[in-house]
């Protein structure tokens, strides 16, 4: 909301109820205890940016594309491009797990947290093994890849989706897929379309941290101070610069 606060429920430590938390939040988490602790006990939210409805189009027509094929039982002619081997997953639970408010879900005993994410896709393999996939947009010159800083991220968000289908009783394998899309900048003139370029960038996922990030998670907001926040944070960096100013 555009004040920063929520009216969702937040965190009690009272409480013996489990306590529901997104992948997105346990990102938060991870690149700042203090905004994660301000957003899940004390309802203080960062402030929204605006919607990405570009990417948003794209993940939907995309969604369709690889869902008629679903519905054949056959690879996407992109799969078979980059040489995957895998077709994309029937599951008469797929849409729960693309819906933001449901996705897949686990309800973890140590962190007494129901913990969930919403997937865009699912392939499968010979061998009956699960890869995560997700799509990503974006318009760039030269070469897509998954190295960055910043898309240390992307490869967090699949490792903790192959976490939660593996506590589902999934077999699921150490590959996850970026299908990614660029827009084409190169051309002389919009006319009324843009042209994008696709490729599928595998990575090799290890989700052997969740676990142990779910916990930590969990006693963050246990604690009645302020965590410190993360010395990169510009979100906390923010706050502290404009307090001195208006102190």
């Amino acid at each position: 909301m555009a004040n920063g606060t929520r009216t969702r429920r937040l965190f009690d430590p009272s409480s013996d109820e489990p306590f529901k938390i997104s992948r997105s939040k346990m990102e938060m988490f991870l690149k700042c205890p203090r905004c994660f602790y301000l957003d899940r006990r004390l309802g203080i939210s960062q402030v929204s940016g605006p919607a990405f409805t570009l990417n948003t189009a794209v993940d939907h027509l995309l969604k369709k594309e690889f869902d008629m094929y679903r519905s054949r039982g056959e690879p996407h002619p992109l799969m078979q491009t980059f040489g995957v081997e895998a077709v994309p997953f029937q599951h008469h639970s797929l849409e729960d797990w693309r819906d933001n408010r449901k996705g897949i879900q686990f309800q973890d005993k140590a962190s007494h947290f129901l913990f969930f994410g919403a997937i865009d896709d699912i392939w499968v393999n010979a061998d009956g093994e699960l890869h995560v996939v997700d799509y990503k947009s974006t318009s760039i010159s030269g070469t897509v890849t998954l190295e960055g800083e910043w898309k240390e991220a992307y490869k967090r968000q699949v490792e903790m989706y192959q976490w939660l289908f593996r506590q589902n009783g999934f077999p699921v394998s150490s590959t996850a897929f970026f299908v990614y899309v660029n827009g084409d900048k190169s051309k002389a003139g919009f006319d009324g379309r843009l042209e994008f370029s696709m490729q599928i960038l595998p990575h090799d996922g290890d989700d052997s941290w969740v676990a142990e990030a779910l916990q930590e998670a969990r006693l963050c907001l246990e604690r009645d101070t302020l965590p410190p926040s993360h010395p990169d944070c510009e979100w906390c960096s923010y706050r502290r610069v404009a307090k001195e100013v208006e102190g």
